[in-house]
Parts: structure tokens; C-alpha cells; sequence
């Protein structure tokens, strides 16, 4: 799969659904099939959505830990906490499970944002709060993250 590009407003309805927006629907045709996996995001208020093939790696790097370490099996337990098996439907639509929308504290306004191979899909008031926050950051993170002259950045 190629990576993920966009960010879009969207609306939940009175159920959870989410019109997927035609331009991620367009990007993710050949996997939509596949099926996805939505979960909880370990670092903000906001859901991750994982297409099939990608939520398969992560558990085969998973997999490799070691189960006879306390650590490992809570990080497991934790990092799979809430997490549901989800479809787009015919429509277009991506039903959002109850638990997780009050996890994500999503209303009717939401953001759905591409995050390279994933996909955010954030509250609207907590996604501008969160690009807010970082804003007087992300000079600084960008440097740090981004301008390193070795194999650990892209320069």
C-alpha cells in the first residue's frame, strides 16, 4: 500500500457512521475489502484506523516479544485494549463503535487526517487544540526529528 494523503472534516451521525471522504476512498480502493482495524491511539484522544495489511505487520513485530516478561504482556494487553475489526460498508460508511467514540470524546464534527500509512480520526475541537499546542513546537521537533545528517533522518 501507498501512503496516506489528506486531511478532511467529516460528520458522525446520530449512529457512529463516518462517510469515509471520496479522496481516502479513492487512495485505500484496493484494500477497502480487506477490512480495517480501529483502535484507541496510545498518545492522544483520537482513534487510529489501520487498514488489514498494516494492522498484520504490527502484530508480527508484536508477536516477537517475549510473553514471559510482565512488561510485554501489559504493553499487549493495553495496546490491543478496545480494539474492533471494522468495515466500510456499501455506502461509504465506517461505523465507529460506541466505546471508542466516548474514548475519543467524538461528537458530530471530526477530523479525519492521514497519518503516512494510518489514519487519525480526531474529535474537531481536539484535533485543532492538538495542531495548536504543537504549533510552537514543531520548529524545534522538526529539526530534532527530521535534520539529523545520519541514518536516523532524512536530511
Amino acid at each position: 500500500m501507498s501512503f496516506l494523503t489528506g486531511t478532511y472534516e467529516c460528520k458522525v451521525d446520530a449512529k457512529g457512521r463516518l462517510m469515509m471522504p471520496s479522496p481516502l476512498k479513492k487512495q485505500m480502493a484496493a484494500i477497502l475489502a480487506d477490512g480495517f482495524v480501529l483502535r484507541r491511539s496510545v498518545f492522544q484522544k483520537c482513534l487510529e484506523l489501520y487498514p488489514m495489511e498494516e494492522w498484520q505487520v504490527l502484530m508480527q513485530k508484536m508477536n516477537k516479544l517475549n510473553r514471559f516478561k510482565k512488561k510485554n504482556n501489559d504493553f499487549i494487553r493495553r495496546f490491543t485494549a478496545g480494539v474492533k475489526m471494522v468495515e466500510v460498508d456499501a455506502s461509504g460508511r465506517l461505523l465507529i463503535p460506541k466505546d471508542l467514540t466516548v474514548f475519543a470524546n467524538i461528537s458530530k464534527n471530526i477530523v479525519v487526517a492521514s497519518a503516512v500509512n494510518i489514519i487519525e480520526i480526531w474529535d474537531k475541537d481536539l484535533y485543532e487544540q492538538a495542531i495548536d499546542d504543537a504549533a510552537l513546537d514543531f520548529a524545534d521537533l522538526a529539526e530534532e526529528v527530521m535534520g539529523q545528517d545520519d541514518d536516523h533522518g532524512i536530511s
